[in-house]
């Protein structure tokens, strides 16, 4: 195969009933033969700067600035700022996962660790016992590292580190010990979104797969429905999103279809229009990218404080996914979740 150098090629397998893009570039074509992938961290460490990465984020804990929130309190001491945390991470669960996307899943599954507590308090949470009341055990960064290894041996093809902002200095500590104990599977960064970008630039070389949600496209929206009062959560999911995506591109998948390195974004359809869908798909084409891998999810179901919330007290209906599903292919989005393609063709006879 041959190309210029930063060319992108794009090709389309049928799965499913339904077209799925997988979008590689050239310069990592090499890296894909069997045996000479590594994870970014591991080549950081080779360049000897993953240590003191790891340094610069344990210096936050003691005024810590993990997110936007900015509590300064120092947790190195017990102090806890508004998602509650303290120093050591909290895990409520770890294990193999299959209802990630599919090309995090493969055969093996997503090597998925769930943190308990959150920086967002999303009205219509649906994990609120954890990420709202903090339900989880608490360990210390050797737990956290051994069970990054545990899932690498039961075959997963990624770690999936769930809710992270809050304890990401944590991660990088327990990732690096992993790695030195044979740690080589990708690093995924699954967030809500609300992060500062600084501190992923300080993630640039370590994660390999950034896994972000945008859930609203509005302040005012985000001010009644995230975080009660703060009206910033776009910009700062915005601005953390561009980031990532300047670190690691589109996605790069190996022979299988496994996701090696790349952005993949969700979007959660909400009823009445309130996730802001048609301005969340022309905003990706803009500032990223056509290719970039975008989930338009339909799983949106009253949880937690919703009910209380007239908006946003019901489910979604068929023909709201069409419709925001529709708003993606008219924008060019051509590397839709084939999921979410699936849920489109069934959505469609629903109100046929």
């Amino acid at each position: 195969m041959t190309t210029t150098r930063r060319n992108f090629i794009k090709g389309i397998c049928l799965a499913c009933g339904s077209f799925f893009f997988k979008v590689c570039s050239q310069a990592a074509d090499n890296d894909l033969e069997p045996g000479s992938w590594k994870p970014a961290y591991l080549k950081l460490e080779e360049k000897g700067a993953f240590a003191r990465r790891v340094e610069q984020a344990m210096d936050k804990m003691e005024k810590c600035d993990l997110c936007p929130h900015r509590c300064k309190v120092n947790r190195t001491r017990g102090e806890k700022g508004f998602c509650n945390a303290p120093a050591k991470a909290v895990v409520h669960s770890y294990s193999p996962h299959f209802g990630e996307e599919l090309p995090l899943v493969g055969r093996g599954g997503s090597g998925t660790i769930f943190f308990s507590n959150c920086n967002l308090r999303c009205v219509f949470c649906q994990n609120w016992p954890i990420a709202h009341e903090g339900r989880g055990r608490e360990i210390d960064d050797e737990q956290l590292a051994q069970m990054m290894l545990n899932l690498q041996k039961r075959g997963c093809h990624n770690i999936n580190v769930v809710t992270p902002t809050h304890v990401m200095p944590n991660i990088l500590r327990a990732t690096r010990i992993a790695m030195k104990n044979g740690l080589r599977l990708p690093l995924c960064y699954n967030t809500g979104g609300y992060e500062l970008t600084e501190n992923i630039e300080l993630l640039n070389g370590i994660v390999d797969i950034y896994l972000p949600d945008l859930k609203f496209m509005d302040n005012e929206i985000s001010a009644k429905y995230v975080i009660q009062g703060v009206g910033d959560y776009p910009e700062k999911a915005q601005q953390s999103i561009i980031e990532m995506y300047a670190q690691v591109g589109n996605l790069i998948t190996d022979s299988r279809g496994i996701v090696l390195k790349g952005l993949m974004v969700r979007h959660l359809v909400m009823p009445n229009r309130k996730a802001g869908t048609r301005e969340f798909v022309d905003w990706v084409v803009r500032n990223l990218s056509p290719d970039t891998y975008v989930n338009i999810m339909s799983q949106y179901r009253v949880e937690h404080m919703a009910f209380e919330y007239d908006k946003i007290s019901r489910a979604i209906t068929s023909r709201e996914y069409v419709e925001a599903m529709e708003w993606a292919i008219e924008a060019g989005l051509r590397n839709l979740d084939k999921r979410s393609l699936s849920q489109l063709e069934i959505h469609r006879r629903m109100i046929s």
